[in-house]
């Protein structure tokens, strides 16, 4: 028996329930948020053909869906909203009652311990689908700081937990935060869509919000997904202006993104799985090549692992009700 080592790691392999008393990193429908798509319109639930199990939803149906995510225990969800029409100044996004603010309202009303975070940008609500005002082509970074911070505003009176700004212009969050301030909402947190990568994975997303650009492409704005060190300063930007909790968006592609971001500030930390990430693990699953249960677990666990402390991911509701077995 001398020719054994002493330590053997697979004495605690043996049995799942040894496995779980030693396990390392645990994923918990607390710390998951599901993101939302809300639409114009009553009854209205349109699924989403590149994010199968994902729909748009009127106002109506975005209320019972957040009802069953607190009762399946998802602690959190992310509100997109698509307005009844838009413009070249996204003027939707900035109106008291625009999709998100009738969105809150229901909500709160169905489901008031939940955790909302809204989306801040104005891709969603530009008919030319860019994240900020144009002048001759080019989106126009300091104007566009004034609507989002209104649309901010617009969110926190309606009765926002948190509002993430996603859009990626210099110097929004400090524009955000002192809006905020300004008008008795220094309550409110921030989460920054700090470190956004200009990524091949945002495909599916862009059906479900309605966000395509008309043009171009957002890599003006967003980060090239080579550069690591400019992660690190945007990270840092956002919170010297103001940032409660910052995001590495996407998550799995990223991972080392993820764990220098928490080792270098260690700061409350999102990480967004995104669309095409959702997408990959549901075509696989649907073609019998992976177990999707099992993907998703390992996806989820190698995202916290890596230092995320939240996770935003369309995998939220199927988790808890116990899709994934982390």
């Amino acid at each position: 028996m001398s020719r054994f080592p002493t330590y053997r790691p697979r004495r605690l392999r043996r049995r799942e329930a040894l496995r779980r008393l030693v396990r390392e990193t645990h994923v918990s429908a607390t710390q998951l948020v599901q993101p939302l798509f809300v639409v114009p319109g009553t009854n209205v639930e349109t699924p989403v053909a590149s994010m199968p199990g994902v729909a748009q939803m009127s106002v109506d149906r975005i209320a019972e869906e957040c009802q069953r995510l607190v009762d399946a225990g998802v602690g959190s969800v992310l509100l997109f909203g698509i307005p009844d029409t838009k413009d070249a100044t996204g003027s939707g996004a900035v109106a008291p009652d625009g999709i998100i603010p009738r969105a809150l309202a229901a909500i709160r009303r169905a489901a008031g311990d939940l955790v909302v975070i809204t989306d801040v940008c104005l891709c969603e609500y530009t008919d030319h689908g860019h994240c900020g005002l144009l002048r001759e082509g080019e989106v126009d970074n300091d104007p566009t700081l004034e609507v989002l911070a209104a649309e901010a505003l617009a969110h926190a009176r309606a009765g926002a937990d948190i509002v993430a700004p996603s859009d990626m212009m210099d110097g929004r969050v400090g524009a955000i935060r002192r809006a905020l301030d300004a008008a008795g909402f220094e309550h409110v947190p921030i989460l920054a869509y700090a470190a956004k990568f200009a990524s091949g994975f945002y495909g599916p997303f862009r059906d479900a919000a309605e966000s395509t650009p008309a043009f171009g492409d957002r890599r003006g704005y967003q980060m090239d997904p080579a550069n690591v060190e400019e992660a690190l300063r945007e990270v840092a930007l956002d919170i010297d202006e103001g940032a409660d909790m910052v995001m590495v968006k996407p998550a799995l592609p990223y991972l080392d993104v993820i764990r220098r971001v928490k080792e270098r500030f260690g700061y409350p930390l999102a990480a967004y799985q995104v669309s095409g990430e959702y997408a990959m693990i549901k075509a696989a699953a649907a073609n019998g090549w992976i177990d999707e249960a099992r993907a998703v677990e390992e996806t989820l666990t190698a995202i916290r692992r890596a230092g995320a402390d939240v996770i935003i991911t369309y995998f939220a509701h199927d988790v808890a009700r116990g899709l994934g077995r982390p």
